[in-house]
């Protein structure tokens, strides 16, 4: 077949190279069937008589694209999940026991023959700084040489005599001992004189101020106009906050804390005499004992004890007393709160304090009538008991008086 010339078109009319991107798989495949050609083969055909070689033969255009598409690398295999991030290194190669291994020389292919090797990459050393010279010291000449004796005991007898007369011969000088010197002993330098050490500062006590005199002002200083000295007046320091930490820890507890042990706990007794009063046994005298009791044990439910009685005199006195014991934290508002609960019962006027004498016990009074007559009722309420009594034919200071002997003889403190 005939080449094709450069520049000529396609039969189709398309320009070369202009085609489009074929697929790899469809631009293998035929894209009609083999037409049978009615040209005899070139086998078939006579050979041409041989005709002679162009000097330069033109050289074919390279093809614009091979056929197929470039294929990308392949992406990174993404890990499994649980599997670790870090490569997985080879399993170990299985050693033998040490001693069917080969041995090692350490040293082999290296040059032993000498430990002299150059140091080139060495920079010189410095030169060496000379040490300073010496000063001049007088040498030690040690002690005394004896005198050397010479190996030839003859004596120098002296120059010969000349035949021309005799001559005065000066005594012969007796040979000097030679000098010893001893060995060189380089002198020692002298080393410089310690400087003098500090004048030790005496140690000044915590609190205390230095007995230093202040300071003078500077020559030629003025005071301010009106300025006029006043002496500083050296504070005391005494340990106040320490007294006053001693006093708040132990003062205070033991002043609020002293009555209430010696007045709780306690036990209630009632005695049969009382001075000019005695309890009286009757089956009416012991029916209203027994319910006052009643009523203190309903009123104060914290009582540990309670007792009641009903004394009387020869001339016709009468005297009911009722209470009970248990701890009490603040006697003075329970003496306010017992006078309240009989203000009803017996009509009472307004309550009065009475002085007992006692620290840390409260008494109030109050003029009242019972059954038509008048009466006089008085409770007394410390930080271990409280007694109530009802007085008739009596005077509030003489019923006051009296409520204290009965308690004295009817409430006993346990630590008394």
């Amino acid at each position: 077949m005939p080449e094709p010339q450069p520049g000529a078109r396609p039969a189709d009319g398309s320009t070369p190279g202009a085609e489009p991107e074929r697929d790899r798989a469809v631009a293998d495949e035929p894209t009609s069937p083999p037409v049978p050609s009615d040209q005899p083969e070139p086998s078939d055909q006579p050979e041409p008589p041989d005709q002679p070689e162009p000097a330069a033969t033109a050289e074919v255009p390279a093809p614009r694209w091979s056929g197929s598409a470039p294929v990308p690398p392949p992406l990174p295999r993404r890990p499994v999940w649980g599997e670790s991030a870090e490569p997985t290194p080879p399993p170990p190669v299985a050693v033998g026991p040490p001693e069917q291994q080969t041995p090692v020389d350490p040293w082999a292919g290296v040059d032993t023959g000498g430990w002299d090797l150059p140091s080139a990459e060495l920079p010189p050393l410095p030169p060496t700084i000379s040490y300073p010279t010496p000063p001049d010291t007088r040498q030690w000449s040690g002690p005394p040489a004896p005198p050397a004796v010479s190996r030839d005991t003859r004596q120098w007898s002296g120059p010969p005599a000349s035949p021309a007369g005799p001559h005065p011969v000066p005594p012969p000088a007796a040979p000097s001992a030679p000098r010893a010197i001893g060995p060189m002993v380089p002198a020692r330098p002298m080393s410089p004189p310690a400087p003098p050490a500090p004048p030790n500062v005496p140690k000044q006590r915590r609190g205390r101020r230095s007995t230093a005199p202040p300071p003078s002002p500077p020559p030629g200083w003025q005071a301010p106009k009106g300025y006029v000295p006043v002496p500083v007046r050296r504070r005391r320091r005494w340990p106040w906050l320490l007294l006053l930490t001693l006093a708040c820890c132990c003062g205070c507890p033991a002043y609020y804390g002293f009555p209430i042990s010696a007045q709780y706990p306690a036990r209630a007794a009632l005695p049969v005499q009382v001075d000019d009063l005695s309890l009286r046994q009757d089956s009416r005298s012991t029916e209203t004992a027994k319910k006052l009791e009643g009523e203190v044990r309903k009123e104060h439910w914290l009582a540990e004890d309670t007792f009641a009685g009903v004394y009387a005199t020869t001339s016709g006195k009468r005297v009911t007393v009722f209470g009970g014991t248990g701890f009490r934290l603040s006697p003075e508002s329970d003496a306010e709160a017992e006078i309240s609960r009989l203000t009803e019962r017996y009509a009472l006027d307004a309550p009065e304090s009475v002085d007992t004498g006692v620290r840390g016990r409260h008494e109030r009074c109050a003029v009242g009538s019972a059954d038509g007559s008048a009466v006089v009722v008085c409770t007394s309420v410390d930080h271990g008991s409280i007694a109530t009594g009802v007085f008739t034919r009596l005077s509030v200071a003489d019923s006051a008086e009296l409520l204290g002997t009965l308690r004295t003889q009817i409430v006993q403190p346990e630590r008394g």
